[in-house]
């Protein structure tokens, strides 16, 4: 199809340019993407009537939650070739907004993002890596908008209760606390703030919140609210004229194209604030593609921002690869630029917030859809996009059943535009291998004395962008290093003096939050660790865990061992544990089964086959006080070797589970005594303030066998030991 594309826009400049070069009484030349002009939908796109609503852009989201935790691992230059593929302009997805969690301590999704102030008197506007993101968005794109959005919220904001709204003064002062500092610390100019993802929102917090970011001089700053349905917030905003006045957009999460009556007449703005959440392959791409038009066509929406920016956490947790591109080996290098990156620039790169949609937009004769947009100044960008059902269904909501089919497509330039003289003319077509093209420039269209008149023949799955501007581009890098596993050894002795981020690298926190911390008071060995560092829980937005965990390595790993030097504080009730086979992490994070190594400052141990402890393998006493350091380790050995067996690794674990025999080992720390072999798995600690030091990992694999006592070697048919 692009060949015959190719082919007929060459012959067609070419008779353009004869006919430039004729005289004054130059014949018209058909104008065609086509071989022949066939009856079919004729398309007028006129400014001669006014234009329809201004443009505020296309974004994504980093959060909601860790969603770009493994990118700032990256080593360069493959970190900032991932930048530019997101950000930089007439480049790649060259996004206009970037959303970004305001981190809460809690998970919210992919795992947790630290907040800024764990308790009221405690400020720190350098934790987590969402100020880093925004700056390298902004070096970029000095335009882009920045917009802020709580998931989750520190415990001490609920006093007692999981409600944020308890103190609606202490709230709103936390929230602006983040916007100002964003500015003092990062130079960083908030543009939008959000109320709380996906979950109730309070009226007078709302009106409350208004008040002081005026008072401290934020009056720019722009609420949109409420980040989940259309209603209750739009007919509360018709009830309320305050709340009315208050806030400036209506953002609603995966809309479906469609808004409601109400949101409609508040004639407030209108956004798909939290759209896609798709696997990124050609099927999320056609989904981005078909809702990037139809949001405004059928819902009036402005703005669409894609969950999530880049697929960067670990592939087993939840929604995995539903980021705009993939980037989830730090330790390798390795990312993929997928289908989405390229469906967005069909847009991004021929508009720019501010633009105006013509109010001649609509869907095709025969499936599909085409807008226009124009900077009023002359400038015009068409996209016409004709996916099928089956190759854009998004994750949700349920899509109806509809037809795409071949068809001609005539399109009038009427108005200002019936005197451009050429398009440019951009093209994707998604579906099979040998008939697939991403963003790729066909010559341009010429008008010339056409009378602003062209056709399109289109197929199912197309993508075409046709514009005034010549700045697009397909950006591009030498191929990054081939994809690799997780590294068999690896190991962390925390070591830093002053880090960039206040996270380990590779650990992804999915209940507590984990943080570099030096110990002052022990000028030895262990003096730099990992604390986990709450003691009180967050005000949730998922189910978290009732204990702390931070996951790490390759969820495919079965015999491994783990090694960590721990340290409990909290006497009696403290306790730390490690774990390998951990199979689950995000929001399922509570049902994580695996094996678990626990001890405790009341003098006990247990090993457990889950996170909550209910499943208990062994049990007993054991020398262990808080205050002293310790080291763990704990060996997971699978016996039965399935030979010639092609089996689910999740049909592995359920069947082969019993036949597991595992060794613990609990050593008092002296400054003689130095035992740090070992592992992988998670690395996992329970409630409480808990320091870990100089994790050594290291995992065995069948080619790579660990030596076991020969005691350990004989085939246990009973469950684990």
């Amino acid at each position: 199809m692009a060949e015959r594309l190719l082919q007929a826009s060459r012959q067609r400049r070419v008779k353009a340019m004869t006919a430039a070069a004729g005289s004054a009484g130059r014949t018209a030349v058909p104008l065609l993407l086509c071989a022949l002009l066939v009856p079919g939908g004729a398309y007028v796109l006129d400014d001669s009537d006014g234009l329809g609503r201004e443009f505020d852009g296309i974004g994504a989201v980093s959060g909601g939650g860790a969603t770009s935790r493994l990118l700032v691992n990256y080593p360069e230059p493959y970190r900032s070739q991932i930048l530019d593929y997101l950000f930089k302009p007439n480049f790649g997805a060259s996004l206009h907004i970037l959303k970004v969690e305001i981190g809460g301590d809690g998970q919210t999704t992919d795992g947790t993002e630290p907040s800024h102030m764990h308790y009221a008197l405690d400020e720190n506007y350098f934790r987590g890596y969402e100020w880093w993101l925004m700056k390298e968005a902004k070096k970029r794109n000095p335009n882009i908008i920045l917009m802020g959005l709580p998931w989750s919220f520190p415990g001490w904001l609920g006093k007692g209760f999981n409600w944020p709204y308890v103190n609606l003064q202490l709230t709103a002062y936390y929230v602006m606390t983040w916007i100002v500092g964003a500015k003092h610390y990062h130079d960083l100019d908030i543009d939008y703030i959000g109320i709380w993802n996906e979950r109730s929102f309070d009226i007078n917090y709302i009106k409350v919140l208004r008040r002081m970011l005026n008072y401290q001089g934020l009056d720019r700053v722009k609420i949109i609210a409420s980040d989940n349905l259309w209603e209750p917030i739009s007919a509360s905003m018709l009830l309320d004229s305050e709340l009315l006045e208050v806030i400036d957009v209506i953002g609603a999460h995966y809309p479906g194209t469609h808004i409601v009556k109400d949101a409609k007449l508040t004639k407030k703005k209108l956004w798909s604030s939290e759209d896609f959440s798709t696997v990124n392959s050609d099927v999320g791409a056609g989904c981005l593609g078909r809702i990037l038009n139809q949001n405004y066509i059928n819902g009036y929406m402005t703005a669409t921002i894609a969950w999530n920016l880049v697929a960067s956490y670990y592939e087993q947790l939840p929604y995995g690869r539903c980021g705009l591109m993939t980037a989830q080996e730090p330790w390798s290098g390795h990312y993929v630029v997928e289908s989405p990156i390229w469906v967005s620039a069909h847009t991004t790169q021929f508009t720019q917030p501010g633009w105006y949609y013509l109010k001649t937009v609509g869907h095709l004769e025969k499936g599909g859809s085409y807008v226009a947009l124009t900077d009023g100044l002359g400038n015009l960008t068409i996209i016409v996009e004709t996916m099928s059902h089956k190759h854009s269904k998004c994750i949700r909501p349920f899509l109806p059943y509809f037809n795409v089919s071949h068809q001609f497509a005539t399109f009038v330039l009427k108005g200002s535009f019936s005197e451009i003289p050429e398009l440019q003319v951009w093209y994707t077509k998604l579906g099979k291998p040998s008939t697939r093209f991403l963003f790729k420039q066909l010559d341009s269209l010429w008008l010339l004395d056409s009378s602003g008149t062209f056709t399109l023949e289109l197929q199912e799955d197309e993508l075409f962008t046709l514009t005034t501007l010549t700045t697009g581009g397909k950006g591009s890098y030498p191929l990054p290093p081939k994809s690799q596993p997780f590294p068999r050894i690896y190991k962390d002795d925390f070591d830093f003096d002053y880090p960039f981020f206040s996270e380990a690298p590779n650990f992804a926190d999915q209940t507590g939050v984990f943080e570099y911390f030096t110990n002052i008071e022990d000028p030895g060995e262990h003096r730099f660790t990992l604390r986990q560092v709450l003691n009180q829980r967050p005000i949730t937005w998922a189910a978290d865990a009732y204990n702390t965990i931070s996951i790490i390595g390759d969820y495919k790993w079965s015999n491994l061992t783990v090694t960590c030097d721990v340290y409990i504080e909290t006497p009696e009730k403290g306790g730390v544990f490690i774990a390998g086979r951990v199979n689950k992490g995000g929001i399922l994070i509570r049902g994580a089964r695996g094996v678990f190594f626990w001890i405790f400052a009341n003098g006990t141990y247990r090993v457990t086959g889950d996170l909550a402890g209910w499943i208990i393998y062994a049990l007993g006493h054991v020398d262990v006080t808080a205050k002293t350091w310790y080291t763990l380790t704990l060996i997971i050995k699978l016996l039965l070797r399935l030979w010639n067996c092609v089996l689910p690794w999740s049909e592995v674990r359920r069947m082969f589970a019993p036949l597991t025999r595992l060794a613990v080992h609990i050593k008092k720390r002296t400054s003689e005594n130095h035992f740090y072999t070992s592992s992988r798995g998670a690395f996992v600690f329970p409630p409480g303030p808990v320091l870990l030091w100089h994790a050594e990992r290291q995992v065995c694999l069948d080619e790579h066998p660990c030596e076991f006592p020969e005691e350990w070697l004989g085939c246990h048919w009973n469950a684990l030991l």
